[in-house]
């Protein structure tokens, strides 16, 4: 008989920020004791600490901690204004809805997923905004198999993220929330009002009415280009306070952060990040350059009616890297045309247009000031065709 060894659990793709970032968690509610919300495992001015990073500095523990480092610099995790961030903090600690706004892939899901994180200590209870998403989801379900054996009972009941939040005083994340149609985002007023969900198939029983213990909150957000798909009402839009979220505005920031994501990506695909810097400095110039319409030295750019955004370049520049380490052959450079018309080409075809006459302006312009990269660009522009 041939015994078989247990295999080791497989590693994740993602890991939670709350496990990923669990020795910085653990410091910072030992490094700051001051008084903190019900509920929340840290002070809201660790939160923002957490979020935004020590700025540098390190912070030291009051007293040694067993297991814990005396000090610690806290890395910055959203890139961003802290007012921004101050401001969520705030709304979360006075038990508001919050909700975040923005274009696609300014960070908005990252940054509830830092804060629920930060909060609560998970980030794990989420619902998924999509037009087939139901009021179970905000609300209860039911094990059918034990609904029929027993009834409706406790047992039988099969609580939704929000109502798993609301037991516990934690922190629940709606993603897309004007994906869900209107009837089911409307499941969140009483919710987000009176703090409570009836169960009324458990009526005259001690389950009939689950009160949200103090911490509990939400944290939603919601794309720009999806409104009007299933627009708020009225009486939700007042039960939230709006934080719009939007495109990192210093260029090295930016280009600083795709390049940690981008070495991150190829990382986890098994290879080592090999794209240069000056190619990572042109493909933040094109998002850049035809994300606001203007090109750094001032000239007018026809914007594209995709979203140039960050989270894009980080997948461009990912794909750069791990051609260049799986597929290498020629100038890495040479592959920046074809993943930008990819880019511009998700929306609207008339985009490859405007990205060709990116070309015949700012690119030829920087190529005849005598620059070798643009040049380069300059004479690839075939490949966009």
């Amino acid at each position: 008989m041939t015994v078989t060894e247990p295999s080791a659990p497989a590693a994740r793709q993602v890991v939670p920020a709350e496990e990923r970032y669990a020795a910085e968690l653990a410091f910072l509610a030992a490094q700051d004791p001051g008084p903190r919300p019900p509920g929340w495992a840290l002070t809201p001015r660790a939160v923002v600490t957490f979020v935004c990073g020590s700025e540098g500095g390190e912070l030291a523990l009051p007293k040694r901690r067993a297991g814990l480092p005396s000090k610690l610099v806290i890395a910055p995790k959203f890139v961003g204004e802290r007012a921004l961030v101050e401001r969520c903090v705030v709304t979360l600690a006075g038990e508001r809805g919050l909700l975040l706004t923005g274009e696609p892939g300014t960070a908005k899901s990252m940054l509830s997923e830092l804060l629920s994180a930060a909060v609560c200590g998970t980030s794990a209870l989420t619902v998924q905004g999509t037009a087939g998403t139901t009021e179970d989801a905000f609300r209860y379900g039911w094990n059918y198999a034990l609904l029929l054996a027993q009834g409706p009972t406790r047992q039988a009941l099969v609580d939704s993220p929000v109502l798993a939040a609301m037991r516990a005083g934690r922190v629940v994340r709606v993603e897309e929330i004007t994906r869900c149609l209107p009837e089911v985002q409307d499941a969140l007023v009483s919710i987000l009002s009176d703090r409570r969900v009836s169960v009324p198939e458990l009526t005259a029983t001690e389950d009939s009415v689950v009160s949200a213990a103090p911490g509990f909150t939400v944290i939603a957000t919601a794309n720009l280009r999806d409104r009007g798909v299933s627009e708020m009402s009225a009486a939700l839009k007042r039960r939230f306070n709006f934080e719009t979220v939007g495109p990192i505005s210093d260029p090295d920031a930016e280009a600083a952060l795709i390049r940690r994501q981008a070495v991150a990506a190829v990382e986890r695909a098994g290879a080592a990040f090999g794209v240069d810097d000056s190619v990572l400095d042109a493909l933040v110039t094109v998002f850049r350059d035809l994300r606001s319409g203007r090109s750094a030295e001032g000239w007018d750019v026809e914007r594209p009616g995709t979203v140039m955004s960050t989270a894009e370049a980080v997948q461009v520049a990912a794909s750069l890297g791990v051609a260049a380490a799986y597929l290498p052959g020629g100038d890495v450079l040479d592959l920046l045309p074809g993943h930008l018309l990819g880019v511009v080409r998700k929306d609207d075809p008339a985009d490859h247009g405007r990205l060709l006459g990116y070309w015949d302006g700012p690119v030829r312009r920087r190529a005849e000031d005598g620059s070798a990269m643009w040049r380069r660009l300059w004479d690839l522009r075939g490949s966009l065709r």
